[in-house]
């Protein structure tokens, strides 16, 4: 029987941070065009906002802030990410 919405595990901000950071590097290497950079962000956000990020705001923050900082997304993508999410 396939999982239901509601019986989906939340994901850990680690793993959000990990598939981040590989969606971040494929585009710097050219490994992805915008357009589907784009559409690989957008489907995360949306699957993210599905199953949630397992923990308290301050700790999601915590694992995801680096990434900001570290130039592996943007500002742009930063605030998309954390409004989208319920975070900002």
């Amino acid at each position: 029987m396939a999982e239901q919405q509601g019986d989906l595990k939340p994901v850990t901000p680690t793993r959000v941070a990990d598939e981040l950071r590989k969606l971040s590097s494929q585009r710097a290497t050219g490994g992805l065009e915008a357009d589907e950079y784009e559409h690989r962000f957008a489907r995360m956000i949306g699957e993210l906002r599905d199953r949630r990020i397992d923990g308290s705001r301050a700790e999601i923050l915590a694992t995801l802030t680096p990434l900001l900082q570290e130039g592996v997304v943007t500002a742009e993508d930063w605030r998309r990410l954390t409004r989208q999410l319920g975070l900002a």
